[in-house]
């Protein structure tokens, strides 16, 4: 995780909790998008699930993050990266 993103979430969390917003951020590992149509490859051997995310999975925890589930999370930083970062 970078730190940068960390601390700008806990800030932002901070910020506007008084008003009851609450703030998270998600770090999506390699994705299958055109952007990295190119790569795919060598994503797989690099990624200790040998693939890559489907969109749909990030689309996943993006709507779970704006249900009523986590309306007491906040400051939150989440890894969807398929192991990339172990």
């Amino acid at each position: 995780m970078r730190l940068s993103a960390y601390r700008h979430t806990s800030a932002l969390a901070l910020d506007l909790a008084p008003r009851r917003i609450t703030v998270n951020n998600i770090q999506p590992g390699p994705t299958d998008t055109d952007m990295n149509a190119g790569a795919i490859e060598m994503l797989f051997d690099r990624s200790p699930l040998k693939r890559v995310a489907d969109p749909r999975e990030i689309a996943g925890m993006v709507s779970y993050l704006t249900g009523a589930d986590t309306s007491f999370m906040t400051g939150s930083s989440l890894t969807i990266d398929g192991g990339w970062t172990l």
